[in-house]
């Protein structure tokens, strides 16, 4: 994993992206990941709010987000690397919390399916592809099926690029967040390469307690 971020990776990028200045970084990230277009971003001001009265089961992730997108569905979205053990569990528990987050806006906006994003530096699932999408999926009446919940798991040590003359957006993103191929990563986007001098002055700024 790169290592601007490896320690305490989910407090570093949680400090830095969490703003209105930088929402543009997380958005394109959503955007590659999910295959969407996304229309409106707003952070979810909870983590932030209740930072220093989080319990410590809750105190992980990056970003927790409501987005809009192109074609007006309205997603709820937060964004995870996760280590150690019970990882499964730890998936599950960060969308519970992600999910009922949604309570905390105070602006009377309906509850919207939420899909969360979890990042592993590990081989987790038996899959060959590094991106799994994992749904639990609710029978309703007349046959027809929804999506009730849905999670993304990004295994970075199965993703392997190619070696071809371009890299494309998601492939940027993969090669940045695995450490490899960091200045064609930056050369491919604006946003990868404004998040790599913003962790660069984090780490420059930094006072060790």
């Amino acid at each position: 994993m790169n290592r601007k971020f490896v320690a305490k990776s989910n407090f570093v990028l949680r400090r830095v992206l969490n703003s209105e200045d930088n929402i543009d970084i997380l958005k394109e990230f959503i955007e590659v990941i999910l295959d969407i277009k996304i229309k409106e971003a707003q952070i979810n001001p909870y983590l932030e709010k209740r930072k220093n009265n989080l319990p410590a089961e809750e105190n992980f992730g990056i970003a927790d987000l409501r987005i809009k997108t192109n074609e007006n569905e309205e997603l709820n979205i937060g964004i995870q690397i996760i280590d150690g053990e019970h990882i499964l569990t730890k998936m599950f528990l960060y969308y519970a919390q992600i999910y009922s987050n949604q309570l905390e806006y105070d602006d009377n906006r309906e509850i919207a399916k939420t899909i969360t994003i979890n990042i592993l530096d590990f081989i987790f699932t038996k899959e060959t592809k590094y991106h799994s999408r994992m749904v639990l999926k609710e029978k309703e009446i007349e046959d027809t099926v929804k999506d009730y919940l849905e999670m993304h798991i990004l295994e970075l040590p199965k993703f392997a690029m190619k070696i071809r003359k371009e890299m494309n957006l998601k492939e940027a993103w993969m090669n940045y967040l695995r450490g490899d191929n960091i200045e064609e990563a930056i050369k491919k986007s604006k946003k990868i390469e404004k998040l790599d001098d913003i962790l660069k002055k984090y780490w420059r700024e930094e006072v060790m307690e």
